[in-house]
């Protein structure tokens, strides 16, 4: 059987990065049964049989977060063969608050300092002995970023597990407590292994409701018990959770005493450098310089070309290699298909559907990558950490916490990544409102339709795409602000807590493991479904019933999309665009966002078009007005976003009821907003109805109430 190492430590205490260097390319990640919290779990080097596992960053077990619960869950049910606890050693006191936990589990504990490098430029220095002996555990001094120590580490843990010894703690708590502790052993914990009976006595002098519930004890004892408590509270004056961590600190300001010396007190350089980039005045504009640059480079210079190469050469009609003309992968394979007399119909199954929807996804891939990078980067050196703090400020007002800023600026680039780091917010309804809105703001793959209604309905106006995003934005605000007040959102957002890590240069191989994961991510989870959704349109554009039968049609008018497309036509009339056509870009929309475009090409006879589809924009300027179009613009903004972002928050909400409301939430405002726009819009203009712009006056006075209402106080 397979020797189990957990990986447990705080957030930003090295633990991925030690992960990394244990088990190299021997890793892979999912989701932890039933919950979106990401697992990571590897084969060690050069030990296949011993398995790593990478516990959620936690500061505590106590079960306040997703990931403190499964951190503390499979310690106590899963029981690893030992604990690696990874501890930040230039936050020594804050980390080793999680260490005491560890050491109550019944399991054997090794310690690895990290970041010793760190502590020995500041001066600062540990007696790893002298603290091995005080925690009663084994202590390894390594640097995991500079790959140092890892080797004594390892043997030390493979030691441990092979003497078996499990780690008895050497703290206690004061006498009133350990005298309770005992008694809740001794009436209540009988039947509990010894191992674990200490950590079960904690929890139920801290009122641990959930341990309480597993252990079903007798409801005579468990009365007997909270009069324990009772007593112990009122003599210590304090509640009894508090009690607990206060000799938690005690015994860690104890164990320190002796084995820590901290060389200077003065301002160290990140110190120096948040006093700049967390100014009061000056972050928000440094941080829109940064975002300016990465967006800049990854999205207007490097990652466009690399696009433009997979788009125009791979995926197009010529590939220019090594000073060779090549045709094109849809070229070259269309003519070998032919060449061996295949059925029109397979080829473009086979060309169309299958190459379209991969090179649909491979297009966008080097963007992606380029942008990948540059936030990896910015991750690794702590930079990130600093922002989420600074929009905290500003997202707190309207319900949100700043966790939920980066999930919507990496959804400027792609909504798929942005829903899954959304995964980081604590707060499991702050998580879901913030998958629910950020596909709100505009993704790059809805750039084509911005340039396409503001090239063919107003004229190349420079302040259509700016709208675009400012709509976007507003429309999270208002989404917030009118969420939070529902039962299902309620409450304050979570206390926003993060230990901030000290700036320093990430590794080439970490940034490179960093983007290649979100990379590859990207192309299992959205290539897939892009690819399936992409054969499925191919489809429904090329059969249908011509002649009275069935076949691949020559008029699309008697496709199965154009069928499908008068069946709900309807639904968008009070909207401006009720024809087939617009239902239909609409609906391949949901495919992929940049269908839009292309699907109006192939509706107006044109083969092949433009990204911003500038050959259609005279027949468009016939099909819309310009109010019709900024209504058609605004609801393809906002309502459900591509089908691989629908399966990131499929996966992210683990339930497809909440899948259902994120959906349903998205479709109905975007409806909402666009008939507004419309509605209203026509009526100041004069070429609407009274009835359709009272409407519009009225719903959007139901939208002011919503946002200035006080909400029904929620249990």
């Amino acid at each position: 059987m397979d020797l189990r190492i957990a990986l447990a430590g705080n957030p930003n205490s090295g633990k991925t990065t030690l992960f990394n260097a244990l088990t190299g390319l021997n890793q892979y990640v999912g989701n932890w049964p039933g919950v979106t919290v990401e697992k990571k779990e590897g084969r060690l080097k050069n030990h296949n049989d011993v398995k790593v596992v990478d516990l959620p960053g936690i500061y505590s077990l106590s079960p306040y977060t997703l990931e403190e619960v499964v951190s503390r869950d499979y310690l106590i049910s899963e029981r690893p063969d030992i604990i690696l606890n990874i501890v930040d050693a230039s936050n020594l006191e804050r980390n080793l608050y999680l260490t005491t936990q560890l050491t109550e589990l019944g399991l054997p504990v090794v310690i690895a300092l990290n970041m010793m490098d760190v502590v020995k430029k500041n001066g600062d220095q540990i007696d790893s002995k002298a603290l091995s002996k005080k925690l009663g555990v084994p202590v390894c001094e390594i640097s995991a970023l500079k790959e140092e120590g890892i080797k004594e580490a390892v043997d030390t843990v493979l030691k441990s597990v092979k003497d078996n010894k499990v780690t008895i703690p050497t703290h206690s708590y004061s006498n009133e407590i350990e005298e309770v502790l005992a008694d809740i052993t001794e009436k209540a914990l009988a039947n509990v292994p010894k191992e674990v009976q200490r950590w079960h006595a904690i929890k139920l002098f801290e009122r641990d409701s959930k341990i309480t519930e597993k252990l079903n004890i007798d409801s005579r004892a468990l009365s007997q018990i909270e009069n324990d408590i009772c007593k112990v509270e009122k003599e210590l004056d304090d509640d009894s959770e508090s009690l607990i961590t206060n000799e938690r600190y005690l015994f860690i300001n104890n164990v320190i005493d002796g084995s820590y010396k901290k060389k200077r007190k003065g301002e160290t350089t990140s110190d120096k450098i948040d006093k700049i980039v967390t100014n009061r005045f000056l972050a928000l504009p440094i941080f829109a310089v940064v975002m300016f640059l990465v967006y800049y480079i990854s999205i207007s210079t490097v990652g466009t070309w690399m696009t433009d190469w997979v788009n125009d050469c791979l995926f197009g009609d010529e590939l220019s290699l090594f000073g060779l003309a090549l045709p094109g992968i849809p070229a070259a394979v269309t003519s070998l298909l032919e060449s061996i007399n295949c059925a029109d119909w397979l080829i473009g199954l086979i060309v169309d559907g299958i190459i379209g929807g991969v090179g649909a996804v491979l297009g966008f891939l080097p963007q992606m990558l380029v942008l990948f990078l540059f936030l990896a980067f910015l991750e690794g050196c702590g930079y990130m950490a600093r922002v989420a703090f600074i929009m905290d400020r500003i997202f707190r007002k309207f319900g949100l916490s700043g966790k939920s800023f980066i999930p919507m600026l990496i959804g400027t680039g792609c909504g798929v990544p942005a829903i899954m780091a959304s995964r980081t917010i604590e707060n499991i309804r702050d998580r879901r409102m913030t998958i629910i809105t950020t596909t709100f703001i505009p993704c790059g793959a809805k750039l084509p339709i911005i340039a396409l209604i503001a090239g063919a309905l107003f004229d190349g106006a420079w302040w259509v795409a700016p709208s675009s995003y400012f709509i976007g934005i507003i429309a999270i605000v208002v989404s917030g602000i009118i969420l939070k007040k529902t039962k299902l959102f309620s409450g304050d957002p979570a206390p926003f807590v993060m230990e901030l890590p000290q700036y320093h240069i990430p590794t080439v191989s970490s940034v490179l493991r960093s983007m290649w994961e979100r990379g590859y991510s990207f192309i299992k989870k959205a290539g897939t479904i892009i690819l399936l959704s992409a054969i499925v349109l191919w489809f429904l554009q090329a059969f249908g019933v011509e002649d009275g039968s069935f076949m691949m049609v020559e008029d699309l008018n008697n496709s199965i999309l154009a069928f499908i497309g008068n069946l709900i036509s309807w639904i968008f009339i009070p909207l401006g665009w009720g024809n087939w056509e617009m239902a239909v870009a609409t609906i391949t929309g949901l495919i992929a966002k940049e269908n839009v475009v292309s699907t109006f090409g192939i509706l107006f006879g044109f083969a092949e078009v433009a990204e911003d589809g500038a050959e259609i924009w005279g027949t468009m300027a016939q099909a819309f007005t310009s109010l019709s179009g900024f209504s058609f613009l605004v609801f393809n903004l906002l309502c459900a976003p591509c089908f691989a972002a629908i399966g990131a928050i499929k996966r992210e909400m683990n339930d497809k009821k909440w899948l259902a409301i994120a959906i349903s939430y998205q479709c109905i405002f975007a409806y909402i907003v666009s008939f507004m726009i419309y509605q209203i819009g026509s009526l100041i203009v004069g070429s609407g109805n009274i009835i359709g712009g009272l409407l519009g006056i009225v719903v959007f006075a139901a939208m002011i109430y919503l946002l200035i209402c006080k909400p029904k106080s929620v249990n």
